[in-house]
């Protein structure tokens, strides 16, 4: 269904400076790096670092998103992905996470859910010797809503996941904002 192999470039994946975001008055979104053979078994891969994103303070708990995907962004519509099979590998260079946990996300416009029930993998200075693998199951028990803007509270998960927008991976429950380089190599979800 989607398979980011990144050997072309980096597919549309970003990082989001909230800071920058507020300073300019709109949404600060900075193009991953793309290494064509840096990625798992010589492959490509992205990578973003700390001078690339920041805290989102209107999150509950703060989060930090260093990898995201507008869908829009190349002219996608939005997926369905519920039930749906994530596997990705992760790389962290000099990667201080001062207490947090990664995690994948999914967002609709006004409200995005944390699949919190399923802590990411981070290779330290290499990449993990496996994929980490999951299932965007819409159970709500198993995902935390970290943020919405819908007056009348957060969009459920089934539907949210049935029209998902943007996803991406963060960095939530630091204790001072995250510092060094997460990269990001073979991002694929099948249904």
């Amino acid at each position: 269904m989607i398979d980011n192999q990144f050997t072309r470039g980096p597919e549309g994946w970003c990082s989001y400076d909230y800071h920058a975001s507020m300073i300019t008055g709109g949404n600060v979104f900075v193009l991953a790096t793309w290494d064509p053979t840096g990625g798992v078994d010589g492959g490509g891969c992205v990578f973003s670092d700390h001078t690339r994103w920041s805290a989102d303070t209107p999150e509950n708990p703060l989060s930090i998103l260093p990898l995201l995907h507008y869908r829009g962004w190349v002219d996608a519509d939005p997926v369905d992905l519920r039930n749906a099979e994530v596997s990705v590998y992760l790389r962290g260079d000099g990667l201080n996470l001062d207490g947090a946990r990664c995690y994948f996300w999914a967002h609709v416009t006004r409200t995005r859910w944390h699949l919190t029930s399923a802590p990411l993998r981070i290779g330290d200075g290499a990449w993990t010797s496996e994929p980490n693998r999951f299932r965007l199951t819409p159970d709500e028990s198993l995902w935390h809503n970290s943020w919405t803007a819908e007056p009348d509270g957060p969009r459920p998960l089934e539907p949210l996941l049935a029209e998902a927008e943007s996803y991406g991976i963060s960095f939530v429950g630091f204790s001072s904002e995250v510092t060094g380089r997460l990269s990001m190599s073979r991002f694929s979800i099948e249904r």
